[in-house]
């Protein structure tokens, strides 16, 4: 009697759990779209190509969700992106690759830029037409915001300093007294 209750209660909990990771998979793997809110028109050669931001203005250090639409679409077309640091004027060439979130267009997800200043992107394209180059120039980025990076991680180590000296003291006040020589 013993054994089927017990068959029955990790049934029930089997099934409960099975009916929890179902019911929530749905939800976990929605996702928010990308919201363009500003834009920016390049002519790279023959291709027209409309930049897109999710955050407007620019800010240093802050995330956001760049789009490249070129016109005509993407299906027949390839192309690469450099961004151009302020201070260097130089970056590497990536290939553009399709937006997580939006997969109809090229893009960039969850990405910041580290540094203030104008910025420029370096678009080179291939397709039908053949081969194109655009800049977008003088992309300003203003200063991060909030406070400094140094303030901001110098505040959010207190916590863990706290935390420290705590298992310090109950350490030293819950060890056994050491054990005096005869």
């Amino acid at each position: 009697m013993r054994v089927v209750y017990k068959l029955r209660t990790a049934g029930a909990l089997l099934v409960t759990i099975l009916g929890l990771v179902l019911t929530t998979g749905g939800t976990a793997s929605a996702y928010e779209p990308v919201n363009i809110v500003h834009t920016e028109r390049v002519q790279a050669g023959p291709y027209g190509l409309t930049v897109g931001f999710s955050t407007w203005p620019l800010r240093a250090m802050q995330s956001l969700d760049f789009t490249f639409i070129p016109d005509g679409g993407i299906d027949d077309k390839s192309g690469t992106l450099a961004k151009l640091t302020p201070d260097t004027g130089q970056g590497r060439p990536q290939p553009l690759a399709r937006h997580p979130r939006k997969r109809e267009v090229w893009g960039l997800d969850v990405r910041s830029l580290d540094l203030e200043g104008n910025w420029t992107f370096r678009f080179a394209l291939d397709g039908p037409q053949g081969k194109g180059v655009g800049e977008l120039k003088n992309l300003a980025v203003l200063e991060q915001p909030g406070p400094p990076m140094a303030l901001s991680w110098s505040i959010s180590t207190l916590p863990l300093i706290g935390l420290v000296v705590f298992l310090v003291v109950a350490w030293r006040r819950t060890r056994p007294a050491l054990a005096a020589p005869a």
